[in-house]
């Protein structure tokens, strides 16, 4: 059947039609938008809609009534009162005076910042290039300072550095146990095959059982451990009210579940690292460091930057382990700022709630990017080079 020609008066197109164009040929040319378009729809319905209807949230009271919600906007008084009022000492941490390691290291910090800025103006960087790396300044200093105030001058923690240290300690620990498993199962070893689905065991079982497990198996006292624990004579020893063993111990059942995510990925990167040249490398007496340094890391760069960053943006929304392993406790000691969220949520607390939560999105995109732009980026251009 022959396709029909759409007709039109002499020097004049139909709309959205070319000269002499059909339906068909239209819709041939525009058929990436049409194939798009219900993605992008349901993403604009199910994502991008509640995000911004969130922050009515953040800038209004909510109270509940017999009609349902009612709003009062205060517009950025949720926000104000996470650093300066009632929320202050659960969001930030508890402020007294600043010991002496808290400014020099403030001061430390301060000082290479400004050389950063200084030399990023000196090498002649775009405008949008130093608006960028000052709102990264302006976010480090503030950790810097919260980071001096409170745990080099021995105050309390707040939920915003508990954030930050699952984070930054968590997937630090995580990425060069992974790499490590990833570099071993590479190499040509008996019954690598048999690790490679060992270490990929914890990733199919859900936060959920992850928390619950290693509740149980830290239990000191009823424990499937409880014989080693009594053996070291930490028979009584509670740790889920020691604010530093709680810590750690979310860390590690964290990084039990998410190192073989890192682990399955690396190892996909390394094996794909071209054979001769290593080959070439050890044929010139290259020592294995100087081979892995020079060879393997530049191959593999791209891919443990992506997958680093994409288990940071992960780490950020921790809540499933500190939820279960320590309710937060003990006091605010392991409470991620995804958990105090939820915390102000089930306590009808809208307002701040959403606040926490925007305040958690700022922090993640800017500590993201940072990383990607002046980390990754920056040794992807040197690799190159």
């Amino acid at each position: 059947m022959s396709e029909v020609t759409v007709t039109s008066q002499p020097g004049i197109a139909p709309a959205g039609l070319s000269r002499g164009e059909s339906w068909g040929e239209w819709l041939d040319r525009h058929s990436r938008t049409f194939f798009i378009a219900p993605a992008v729809t349901l993403v604009l319905l199910f994502a991008i809609f509640p995000t911004f209807y969130t922050i009515v949230f953040a800038i209004s009271h909510v109270r509940f009534s017999a009609t349902g919600l009612k709003f009062r906007t205060v517009w950025f008084e949720n926000f104000a009162a996470q650093f300066a009022g009632n929320q202050q000492v659960h969001f930030l941490g508890r402020f007294t005076t600043m010991s002496v390691a808290g400014w020099v290291f403030s001061l430390l910090i301060a000082g290479a910042l400004l050389w950063w800025l200084y030399r990023a103006v000196v090498s002649g960087v775009s405008w949008v290039g130093l608006a960028g790396r000052l709102i990264s300044a302006a976010m480090a200093m503030f950790i810097a300072l919260l980071f001096a105030a409170t745990l080099l001058s021995g105050n309390q923690w707040g939920t915003l550095l508990n954030t930050l240290f699952y984070v930054v300690v968590g997937c630090s620990i995580q990425f060069v146990i992974g790499l490590m498993l990833a570099f071993l199962c590479s190499q040509p070893v008996s019954g690598k095959n048999f690790f490679r689905v060992l270490f990929f065991i914890p990733l199919m079982i859900t936060p959920l059982g992850v928390g619950y497990a290693f509740k149980m198996i830290l239990d000191v006292t009823k424990g499937p451990f409880q014989p080693f624990w009594q053996l070291v004579s930490l028979g009584n020893w509670a740790w889920s009210t020691d604010a530093w063993a709680a810590r750690w111990f979310v860390i590690l059942g964290d990084s039990w579940q998410w190192i073989p995510f890192i682990f399955i990925v690396l190892l996909a990167a390394l094996e794909n690292v071209p054979k001769d040249h290593v080959e070439a490398a050890q044929v010139d007496g290259a020592s294995s460091f100087q081979i892995f340094r020079e060879i393997t890391w530049p191959q593999i760069l791209p891919v443990a930057a992506t997958v680093m960053l994409i288990r940071m943006i992960e780490a950020f929304k921790i809540v499933d382990l500190p939820n279960i392993m320590t309710a937060g406790g003990p006091g605010i000691a392991t409470e991620s700022m995804t958990l105090h969220s939820l915390f102000l949520w089930r306590s009808n607390n809208m307002g701040d709630s959403a606040a926490v939560a925007y305040l958690l999105l700022i922090l993640t995109v800017v500590v993201c990017s940072s990383f990607f732009n002046y980390v990754v980026v920056k040794r992807l251009r040197r690799a190159r080079a």
